[in-house]
């Protein structure tokens, strides 16, 4: 049975139409779940997980229609939202318990459970504070332990790191992959950070404009991805872009100024670079080899799939 199945999923509101014939299958793992801002991600989980009806189409989880069996399929899925969503007053105890409760666990075992959950996110006697009380970080590990106090088969985690400093982005994304590759729960994390599907995942799906661009393994997706060069230079940038294009290299800026460099013709080496350079009186101040990243892959589908050819 597969975890996941969407067939011709289509949802229109009045003026957006955020999904259109969408159709998945998933087998299960961990999953990312990547897409610019309006790809549609947060309606897909939303119709997951029965919160909106398609206007079009199906969706099953564990073979169970989302919108008819809304109860049963969240008794068997969690689901950390990216909004916080605690309640006023409550403490960690209360809020996790309570969730349980919502989904028929009965009132020993979802105590019981609220407690090795807390445990398990580490949440010691902070737990008897009010939620409303917490850093950015202990709030993220109640809404987790939340998700999970339910033994849930299925996770739904709509960006987990969010607002999160490094070491609690590592301690975030330790669980993940604790909870996906050493208890058996599914994972689809549904994020815009690359790298913390990398680090946690194992299949990507790509959204954009509402429809699926593509899926697979990490591998396959990086397979045969022309890495290049990351290059700085001190000078006329366009003279020196200008000098690469001459010379059959292909070039694109990076959100804080560097350039990526791929050559087009099979060419090796730093050559054309250094003579790029040297013509154009640009000053090299880094050059370095980039290894193939999601990150690459992710700007070079979306660009393939915007300029109808579908990407790489």
């Amino acid at each position: 049975m597969r975890v996941l199945e969407t067939v011709s999923l289509d949802k229109r509101y009045a003026r957006v139409h955020a999904l259109r014939d969408f159709t998945l299958a998933l087998d299960g793992g961990a999953v990312g779940l990547l897409g610019p801002n309006g790809a549609g991600k947060s309606t897909l989980v939303k119709i997951l997980l029965g919160l909106v009806p398609p206007t079009s189409g199906r969706a099953e989880i564990f073979g169970l229609d989302v919108h008819r069996f809304r109860l049963h399929v969240r008794q068997q899925v969690g689901y950390l939202p990216e909004n916080e969503s605690y309640i006023p007053g409550l403490d960690a105890v209360t809020y996790v318990y309570l969730a349980g409760r919502l989904v028929g666990m009965p009132h020993v075992d979802a105590m019981q459970r609220t407690h090795v959950v807390c445990n398990y996110v580490g949440l010691g006697e902070e737990r008897y504070r009010p939620v409303e009380t917490y850093s950015t970080g202990m709030k993220q590990k109640v809404k987790f332990a939340q998700a999970l106090v339910h033994h849930p088969k299925l996770l739904l985690l709509d960006e987990p790191t969010s607002g999160l400093d490094p070491r609690g982005r590592e301690e975030m994304l330790a669980l993940i992959r604790d909870v996906s590759h050493g208890k058996g729960i599914h994972v689809i994390l549904s994020s815009h950070i690359l790298h913390d599907v990398e680090a946690v995942c194992d299949r990507v799906v790509l959204m954009d404009d509402g429809a699926l661009v593509r899926q697979g393994t990490l591998a396959e997706l990086t397979a045969g991805e022309s890495a290049g060069y990351e290059v700085r230079v001190r000078g006329d940038q366009d003279a020196f872009v200008r000098a690469l294009a001459a010379r059959a290299c292909t070039s694109r800026a990076t959100i804080d100024g560097a350039l990526i460099i791929e050559y087009t013709n099979g060419t090796v080496g730093t050559d054309p670079i250094l003579r790029a350079a040297v013509e154009s009186g640009a000053q090299i101040r880094h050059l370095a080899k980039r290894r193939s990243s999601l990150e690459s892959v992710f700007q070079s589908i979306l660009a393939g799939a915007r300029n109808g050819g579908g990407g790489p």
